[in-house]
Parts: C-alpha cells; structure tokens; sequence
C-alpha cells in the first residue's frame, strides 16, 4: 500500500512541474529569445534589425509580457561570418527558446543543417529562401519564413527597369555569394521573357573584404548600362554608387530590398539618391507611412540607437512580432512543439498593420512573398513616392 502510494504521488509531481521546465530557454516566469546578428562588420548597418527587435520585447515586457511570462533577449555579434554566426547558435541552442532574424545567405547556409538538428525554431531568418526551399520538409519543421525570394525580386525589379523605366541595357552589382547570385538569377530569368527588349550589359561582382569600389564603377561604366540592379551590402551599393558619380556614370539605380532603408541612403548619398527605385521587404509599411510612424515612436524612445535608421527598425520589430504572435497563440504550456502548432495557426497576420499578411500552415512555412517599390524624391527632406504597389510572389515552401 504504501508503495503504492508513493508511485502515486510521484506520478502527481511529475505531472505539477510544468513542461516549460524542460524546455530550453523557458522558466516559469521568462522566456529568452535569441538573436545573432551582425552588429560590427560589412553588414554592421543591418544590426539595427536586431536592435530594434529587442526594442519590441523591452515594450512588450512594459505591457506585461506574454501569457504571465517576460521576455530577454540574448544577442551576441556574428559580424557577418558565416563561421560566427554557426558557433554563437551551437552555445545559444540549450539557452533560449528560438531564434529571431538570422541574417545573411552565406549564414542560412552554414547553418540550416545544425538548426535542424537543434529543434531550434528559427523565425523570420534574412537570407535567400531558396535555401530553405530546397531542405527536406523535416528539416525546416521549425523554420518560418517572412522574406522574398530573391530572384522573383529580381526578375520583377528588372522588368520594371525595361517597362517602366525604358533601360536597354541592364547591369548587375552583386555580392559574390548567395544572395548576391540570387539576384543575378533573376536579371537573367526576366530579360530571357523579355525576348531582347534589353540585354544583360555586365555582371559586376564584389567580395566582402573589397573596400575600394572605382574598379567596379569603371567596368560598370564601360559596359554602357542605363540601369544598375543592385543585390549588395548598402555599404558596397553606396560607395560604388559615389566611384560611378566620380567618373560621370549616372544610371538608373535599382535596389533589392537590403538597400531598402531610404533614410539610410539619403544621409548616405545625399542627392545621389534622388530617382533611385528601391524594394521594400515584404511589401511593408515604411517609417513615413501612418502605421510605421506609430512603431517607429515606440522603437526609437525605447532605443534611441534606431532615431535615423528607422525603416531597418521597422524590419527588426516585424521579425519579432512574428516571433511573439506564435508564443501568444501557444499558451502558457509553451514548448517547441506546441510553438510549432501555434505558428502553422497564424493567417492573415499584419504585425499591427506593417504587413499585407503573413500566413503559414503545416505545410506552409514560407509565409509571405512580396516586394513593394518606392522611388526615392528629394534628398532635402527625404522624401520618396511608391512607384509600384505590392507585387505578390507564390510562396516556395
């Protein structure tokens, strides 16, 4: 009896400790988030993601956290290293309870196959999808994705540069990687089903560790193009930008997304800016439009970091709402499965009105595909006009 009766009572113990208790990066009263980013580097101006995604959790902690719980945030710099990035998940993994905005597609590569192996959810992470849409199902079980695809991006920025903007002759600026390829993917898809509208002028790639860019300003130039299509680092895109004006070469800039931080490249390249065609991530809201300059308020008095490089805040703060939508619609039993569950619930989400819509589903992790397109005005008061709307992309995965 008494035996019994003690099996009966470990039974119920077993059944009080809550099972957040066995998972990573969850107690009863915190959850940890991580996020590894690069915060110094070539890419140093893309960590303002980061930054202002921890400014989110801090504001939503002042609003009493979610489902009785705070959040914390633990970040650590990759500087853009894809062997970084890898060693700073392998110590976050038994730590925190996901991953917000890996970035970086040389990164997502390097890592995908270890987050896999970790059960890491890993949300909204920056970087050619294609990566993860060509991962085995089960390997991206805890991977959800808000991003565009780079070369649908592509194929549409370099049809509009032929249609609407009546370029010839289309060149490229990449980064020799991922993503940079990505973008060149694309060029070459839309002016194939163009059928000679325009020809690809040249294909002029860049390293990482290339600091002068009048080399590839002359090969631009001497290639004749009348537009550029950019798929670089804002760091490489505007001073390449600045050698191109030194030898009087004024094409027509288009931009990926990553160069989409308008006020960024304002203060950047002043009236070398003005007529640039940008894409903006997601077809989102920007820090002038009626709902970013809510956030945008919100982010910058919480981290005063962000005033100037608002519209790559706006990013950052996406990333983790995504993130936190999907902890709230988990409840307070919170642990990796059910986070899981509760993310293939999410549809139709706006992160409050930034977004078209993001969905995901059992068999949807690729949430949203879009691009808008906004044409940047004056550089006196940094204004822009959007020179095309949302333009929706079929989900890959």
């Amino acid at each position: 009896m008494r035996m019994r009766f003690t099996g009966l009572l470990l039974a119920l113990l077993l059944l009080a400790i809550p099972a957040a208790a066995q998972t990573p990066g969850v107690t009863d009263s915190e959850i940890v988030i991580g996020l590894t980013t690069p915060l110094s580097g070539p890419a140093a101006a893309w960590g303002n993601t980061a930054l202002a995604a921890e400014a989110w959790a801090n504001h939503v902690n002042t609003q009493g956290g979610i489902n009785g719980r705070k959040l914390r945030v633990l970040m650590k710099d990759d500087g853009y290293n894809p062997g970084r990035a890898v060693a700073n998940l392998k110590e976050m993994k038994d730590q925190v309870f996901l991953n917000v905005g890996l970035l970086g597609s040389a990164i997502l590569n390097a890592a995908k196959d270890d987050v896999a192996e970790y059960k890491l959810p890993v949300i909204n992470p920056y970087g050619n999808p294609a990566i993860w849409a060509k991962q085995p199902r089960a390997k991206i079980r805890y991977v959800f994705v808000n991003y565009p695809d780079y070369a649908d991006e592509a194929e549409f920025l370099t049809k509009f540069s032929v249609d609407k903007l009546g370029a010839k002759k289309v060149a490229v600026f990449y980064q020799n990687d991922d993503y940079g390829k990505g973008g060149l993917e694309g060029v070459n898809r839309a002016l194939k089903g163009l059928g000679g509208k325009a020809t690809l002028a040249a294909a002029v790639s860049y390293e990482l560790s290339d600091r002068e860019m009048g080399t590839h300003a002359l090969k631009l130039k001497d290639s004749g193009a009348d537009a550029v299509v950019f798929y670089s680092t804002i760091t490489h895109g505007a001073n390449v930008i600045k050698e191109m004006a030194k030898v009087g070469f004024r094409p027509k800039p288009v931009a990926s997304f990553p160069l989409g931080d308008y006020l960024i490249m304002f203060r950047l390249l002043g009236e070398l800016w003005e007529g640039a065609h940008f894409a903006i991530l997601s077809g989102a809201a920007v820090a002038n439009d009626p709902p970013g300059k809510v956030l945008v308020d919100i982010l910058t008095k919480v981290q005063p970091k962000l005033v100037g490089k608002e519209n790559t805040a706006l990013t950052g703060f996406t990333s983790m709402a995504i993130a936190l939508e999907g902890i709230r619609k988990a409840g307070r039993n919170l642990t990796r499965e059910s986070y899981v569950e509760a993310m293939e619930s999410v549809k139709g989400f706006t992160a409050e009105g930034i977004l078209p819509g993001v969905t995901f589903g059992p068999n949807r992790r690729h949430g949203l595909n879009a691009v808008r397109l906004l044409r940047a005005n004056k550089a006196a008061d940094f204004s822009y006009v959007e020179a095309a709307p949302t333009q929706f992309f079929q989900p890959h995965f």
